[in-house]
């Protein structure tokens, strides 16, 4: 499966998405100072020089009914979305897609990201269509490669946090509330950083930012899902968490 694929496996509702994939990339970085894409290129760079860049998967797993509704997204239609345990060492309550580092008895992003959602949210990946594999991020505060697997379900089945010492929340969050303009503003880190302000969504008690914020505004856009929001809400990552009433969590 190449990045750009389009199997015949997706609802005719996911299709502006699948038709446009190959405009992620340029997506993902549209918001981003030209320095800023100049620093994240040469943070790679270095990363695969000294062989401490780390290949990663995560599934995008939309969920929802197989053929089209009027007004477009189906109201069922959702992401899977996990939150990762306020314990743990790294990206604590951080909400994420599932997925994480690959493995050396993986056959490829697919076997990564379907296992590790497995792992994560106890999800059977038989009720899994993979459907095409994105263009590889590079994450530059942690050296990851991560490939993003977009996937479709009819009906995923139950999941839940399989081990709460590591995922606190699985969720399947409506795609409509990812559109809504009042759950959108841009996130950064802390004072040093704001310049790499970049989206997010905050929604009831979860604050989705980072890169996995990243990927789903990239396929807003694309596929021409997004509406007018307001670019000039930018707010620290803290402020941020206040405002949902949590770290992260729902």
């Amino acid at each position: 499966m190449r990045a750009g694929d389009s199997p015949p496996l997706a609802p005719s509702w996911l299709r502006p998405l699948m038709d446009n994939v190959d405009k992620m990339p340029k997506a993902y970085l549209r918001r981003l100072p030209a320095d800023v894409r100049t620093m994240i290129t040469a943070a790679h760079a270095r990363a695969t020089i000294t062989g401490s860049r780390r290949d990663a998967a995560v599934l995008v797993l939309f969920s929802g009914p197989p053929s089209d509704q009027p007004g477009g997204i189906p109201e069922s239609a959702d992401l899977l979305v996990t939150v990762r345990s306020s314990t743990l060492r790294h990206h604590a309550g951080q909400a994420a897609f599932p997925g994480g580092a690959v493995d050396p008895g993986d056959s490829g992003p697919v076997a990564t990201a379907l296992r590790e959602a497995n792992e994560e949210t106890g999800i059977d990946p038989g009720r899994v269509k993979p459907l095409t594999v994105l263009e590889k991020v590079f994450i530059a505060p942690s050296g990851f490669q991560v490939v993003p697997v977009l996937a479709y379900s009819e009906d995923p089945g139950p999941v839940r946090a399989v081990d709460p010492a590591e995922t606190a929340v699985v969720a399947r969050v409506p795609v409509r509330a990812f559109i809504n303009p009042e759950n959108r503003l841009m996130v950064y880190r802390d004072a040093r950083s704001r310049r790499w302000a970049m989206p997010a969504f905050r929604l009831n008690e979860m604050l989705v930012w980072g890169f996995t914020a990243q990927v789903i505004s990239a396929m807003l856009d694309v596929a021409g899902w997004a509406q007018p929001w307001d670019h000039t809400e930018v707010r620290g990552l803290d402020e941020a968490m206040a405002l949902v009433g949590g770290e992260g969590g729902i």
